[in-house]
Parts: structure tokens; sequence; C-alpha cells
């Protein structure tokens, strides 16, 4: 089950593998996660120190927040993800053009999980060629669907 999409990431990348990953998390943050007050939308994941971090993810505080935690709405958060996974993208990463975005959070078994990607930059002319084809479908579909 979704919680939020980055829907920002498919408009600005081409997205070429995906990956899920478990998130370092703050009960507080679980609880913002769980009403819905987070935001992915000027996210990323680097390669620091041995793992892999999420940056620019937004988890707004509640106001029933507790009052000895002084919540910190855009802290770095690690991902977990296993050294196989960790090994087959930190080469990809370290290569020219690609970067790591956070695409979206759902619940995976009760546990929120991020869903990364692999995304190599679009273009301007590249993020036209995507309008175009998006407009060409839904011609089609309107045309099948009219016809039918």
């Amino acid at each position: 089950m979704s919680i939020i999409d980055n829907r920002k990431a498919y408009h600005d990348y081409f997205i070429e593998e995906k990956l899920e990953a478990g998130l370092v998390l703050e009960g507080w943050e679980v609880k913002a996660i769980r009403a819905g007050r987070v935001q992915l939308k000027e996210s990323y994941v680097i390669w620091k120190n041995g793992a892999f971090w999420l940056f620019g993810c937004h988890i707004s505080p509640l106001q029933s927040a507790s009052t000895h935690v002084k919540p910190d709405p855009t802290r770095n958060r690690k991902l977990l993800l296993n050294q196989a996974q960790i090994n087959k993208f930190i080469g990809k990463v370290e290569r020219a053009g690609y970067t790591m975005v956070a695409l979206d959070l759902h619940y995976t078994k009760g546990m929120i999980k991020a869903e990364i990607g692999l995304a190599k930059g679009k273009k301007l002319h590249d993020k036209r060629d995507s309008a175009k084809e998006r407009e060409l479908d839904r011609e089609k579909q309107r045309f099948l669907r009219d016809r039918g």
C-alpha cells in the first residue's frame, strides 16, 4: 500500500532500476508518516560513510509530538540494504550522469519501506518527447473508448 509517490522523479529522470529499502526512523517520524505528513519531492539518495542516506525527505512533526523530543523534519535518514544490493549500486552511482532518487514510500508487512531508483537525468527535449507520448496515448485511449 503506497503512502506517497514522487511523481516529479518520473518527470525529471529516466528510471533504469528500482530497489526496495528499509528506513531508520524515529518514533515521531513513523507516526507522522502514517498520518500522511511526508514529502519526497526534492529527495535523493547518496553514498556516504559506508551507507546510503536519504536526503531532502521532509517529514512534518505532528502537533501531539512528545515534549522531550526536538523533531528535525529534514534530517538525513539511513537506508537499510543488504551488502549485495549496496555493492551493485555503488558502481552504478559513481558513474557519470547517474543518481539515486526516492520514488515512493509504502508499507510492506506493516513496515515502512522506500522504493529507490537508479536514474539518469532528462534533458528538456526528453521531457517534451515524454509529454508528446503521453498525449498520443491519451488520444488513442479516447479514440478506442469512443469507437467501441
